[in-house]
């Protein structure tokens, strides 16, 4: 059992974020219903269909969202990086969950009870503009996911997501490998296409010079030329 004062660093320096506009007695509440759990590498967080009763914070680690579609085929919607916050969206719909997470690689992280953080949005403004904000900036990227996943042609696709790995976790201290090691699978379930599919386009990606590929690791090599592939397809 950790300390609360140990929590109250965590929370306050991993979620600085919300922390910041909580006020001292909001941030007693949520420091005594705060907890740290560990997950193993792919397991289950939620899944869809449950209901929803943790606002998760992802403190290290990588997690991603998914929903089976047709066929059961997989589409990976988000990829969460150190400190981001999921789960949450269901329960202010008052719906089940209609995606699941998981954990891309051994992770920690955060769970504060949904009843205890709307408890906190109905007395607190800056906390409820917080929100608005994260679910604001998460609806704008869901939409230029959509045109992008829908317009693009399979070479746009997984240039995009070659960009959004990068982006999202960075790169190796040789300052070209992404730090994020996807199987082909994964990589297709990302850019919406068939494994086949995206083993061809990254054999073509390495015929033109664009990465270097070592199993699951992939090294960019010509990140603008990457760019350009994936704005023009």
């Amino acid at each position: 059992m950790l300390k609360k004062s140990t929590l109250e660093h965590i929370i306050g320096h991993d979620m600085a974020d919300m922390w910041n506009a909580l006020r001292p007695e909001e941030k007693r509440i949520v420091t005594d219903n705060f907890s740290i759990q560990n997950f193993k590498k792919n397991h289950i967080i939620y899944a869809e269909g449950e209901t929803p009763e943790m606002l998760w914070c992802l403190l290290k680690g990588k997690v991603k969202m998914y929903k089976s579609g047709i066929g059961e085929r997989v589409q990976i919607l988000r990829l969460y990086r150190p400190v981001q916050y999921f789960g949450y969206r269901a329960y202010f719909a008052g719906e089940p969950y209609v995606s699941s997470a998981s954990a891309f690689e051994a992770s920690t992280l955060g769970a504060i009870p949904m009843e205890v953080v709307e408890s906190l949005i109905r007395k607190n403004n800056d906390l409820a503009m917080f929100f608005i904000h994260e679910l604001s900036r998460n609806l704008g990227g869901s939409d230029t996911k959509i045109v992008n996943l829908t317009q693009k042609h399979i070479r746009g696709r997984l240039a995009d997501s070659l960009l959004l790995l990068m982006d999202n976790y960075g790169l190796e201290d040789d300052g070209s490998t992404l730090k994020m090691h996807m199987s082909r699978e994964d990589l297709a379930n990302l850019s919406n296409m068939t494994t086949s599919n995206a083993i061809r386009t990254l054999s073509a990606f390495i015929t033109e010079k664009l990465i270097l590929v070592d199993g699951r690791r992939i090294k960019i090599i010509n990140e603008a030329q990457l760019r350009k592939v994936s704005k023009f397809g």
